[in-house]
C-alpha cells in the first residue's frame, strides 16, 4: 500500500534527516543571504538526480518527473531563511548556531529538511507519481518584501504550471505527530508602520521651553489601542502593536524625536487601509496640536493565509490516512503572517501546521522564542504528508 511504503521510507531516512536539520541549524543564514544553504540544498537535489532550478540568488526549485504521465502538477514549499536573534537553550548544545546573532529560531531548518526528505522519498516513488511534483525551497520568509512574492512575480511557477500548492510549518503548541489546520483564513496579513515623532529639544529642567516628543509618543501609542476598539468593525478581527520605541539620550535630555515601529494584522485589506488612515490621523493630531510635527511611513505586508476548502480538505483526508496521526481542525487562525500567502493569490493551495512540541526536548518556546526548539519526530509525519499529498493518495 503506498501509505504503508511512504511511512516505512519516512521512517527509514528520520536519522539522516535529524542530521541534515543539524547541520543547518549550525549554519543559518538570514534572508536573502541563503548562499550556503542554497548550495548544500542544491548539492542534495542534484545527487537524488532531480533538475534544479534557480529563478533567484537563493533558495532553488526542483523538478520531480513522474512515472504516469499526466497534466498534473503539484507544488510543495519550504522556506530556507533564519532570524536575527542570538539563540539560548540548552538542549540545542551539540547543534547549537554558530553565527552569533543568527539562528533558526522559527522551524525553518525543519521546513528545508522535511523537503529534502520529502524529495527523497519521492525519488524512490518516482514511478508511482502521476505528472511533475515541484519542489520550492523558498529564500526571505522572514523579510519584506518576501521571497514568496519575489519568486511568484518570475512568472517562472506559472510556466511549469502548478495547479495546487502544499506548506507547512512547525508549532510547538502541538504535539509530534499531530497536524492542525483549517479552511479558510488560517493566518493574517502583515503590514508594517513607522511614525516619528518630532518635537523640540531643551534641558529637562525646563520642560516648557521644549516640545517633549516623549510625552506626544505616549499619547500617541495610547490613542493607537483605541483604533480596533473604537474604528474597527467588532466582527472583523485586527491587532495593532509597537514593537520598538527608541528616543531621548540621558537622563537630563528632553530630545529632538522618538520613533515608533509597529505591525498591523488583518484579514482584509481595507480594514488595514482604515487603520493605516487613523494612525496617520492620530499622529498628525497630538503632534500638530503641540507644535511638534511628525512622519508617517507604511508598508503593505504579506497577504492573509486563506486555505482553499478542497486543498484544505486533501490535507486533512491525506493525514488521516497514517495511523497515529492526530489531525487538529481549528476554529480560529492565528494573527502571525506568512508569505505562502503570495502563492494562493496565484494557486489554489493550504498551508497547515505541524506538530512539533514536547517537554523532554524542550519544545515548549513560541515562535522567535531565542529557545525554540523542536521535537525531530516531527520529520516522520511532515515528509510522509508531504509525500503522499505529491503522490495524492489516502489508502
Amino acid at each position: 500500500m503506498p501509505v504503508e511504503k511512504i511511512k516505512e521510507l519516512a521512517d527509514q531516512i528520520h536519522p539522516e534527516l535529524v542530521q541534515i536539520r543539524r547541520r543547518i541549524h549550525q549554519n543559518p543564514e538570514l534572508s536573502f543571504q541563503e548562499h550556503n544553504t542554497t548550495k548544500f540544498i542544491v548539492d542534495y537535489l542534484e545527487e537524488l538526480g532531480l533538475e534544479v532550478l534557480r529563478p533567484l540568488e537563493t533558495g532553488c526549485l526542483a523538478i520531480i518527473e513522474g512515472g504516469k504521465k499526466s497534466d498534473r502538477v503539484v507544488g510543495l514549499r519550504a522556506d530556507i531563511d533564519a532570524l536575527p536573534i542570538s539563540e539560548e537553550g540548552d538542549f540545542k548544545a551539540p547543534f547549537k548556531s554558530l553565527k552569533p546573532g543568527v539562528a533558526h529560531c522559527c522551524g525553518h531548518d525543519i521546513h528545508t529538511t522535511n523537503l529534502l526528505g520529502t524529495a527523497k522519498v519521492l525519488s524512490e516513488m518516482k514511478e508511482e507519481i502521476e505528472g511533475r511534483v515541484i519542489l520550492i525551497f523558498q529564500a526571505g520568509e522572514e523579510n519584506l518584501p518576501g521571497g514568496g512574492r519575489l519568486l511568484a512575480e518570475t512568472g517562472v511557477l506559472q510556466e511549469l504550471g502548478i495547479q495546487a500548492i502544499y506548506g507547512l510549518h512547525t508549532d510547538p503548541r502541538f504535539k509530534a505527530g499531530q497536524v492542525a489546520l483549517k479552511e479558510g483564513p488560517l493566518m493574517a496579513r502583515s503590514d508594517e508602520f513607522k511614525v516619528t515623532v518630532k518635537g523640540k529639544g531643551g534641558h529637562a529642567a525646563a520642560p516648557h521651553t521644549t516640545i517633549d516628543p516623549i510625552v506626544l509618543s505616549a499619547q500617541v501609542v495610547t490613542a493607537m489601542q483605541t483604533i480596533v476598539s473604537r474604528s474597527i468593525d467588532p466582527t472583523q478581527s485586527a491587532v495593532i502593536t509597537i514593537g520598538k520605541i527608541e528616543g531621548g539620550t540621558t537622563f537630563n535630555v528632553i530630545s529632538e524625536k522618538v520613533n515608533m515601529i509597529g505591525t498591523i494584522r488583518t484579514f482584509d485589506e481595507e480594514v488595514s487601509e482604515l487603520i493605516c488612515n487613523r494612525i496617520d490621523s492620530i499622529a498628525s493630531g497630538i503632534t500638530r496640536s503641540a507644535g511638534g510635527d511628525y512622519e508617517f511611513e507604511y508598508k503593505q505586508g504579506y497577504p492573509a493565509v486563506i486555505n482553499t476548502p478542497e486543498t484544505a480538505r486533501n490535507v486533512i483526508d491525506t493525514a488521516k490516512s497514517f495511523p497515529g496521526t492526530e489531525v487538529i481542525e481549528m476554529e480560529r487562525p492565528y494573527m502571525a503572517g506568512e508569505d505562502f500567502s503570495f502563492y494562493q493569490q496565484h494557486f489554489p493551495g493550504s498551508f497547515f501546521f505541524l506538530g512539533s512540541g514536547g517537554e523532554e526536548t524542550e519544545s515548549v518556546y513560541p515562535w522567535h522564542h531565542p529557545k525554540y526548539n523542536v521535537d525531530e519526530a516531527c520529520l516522520i509525519t511532515g515528509v510522509s504528508i508531504m509525500s503522499a499529498l505529491a503522490l495524492d493518495v489516502k489508502d
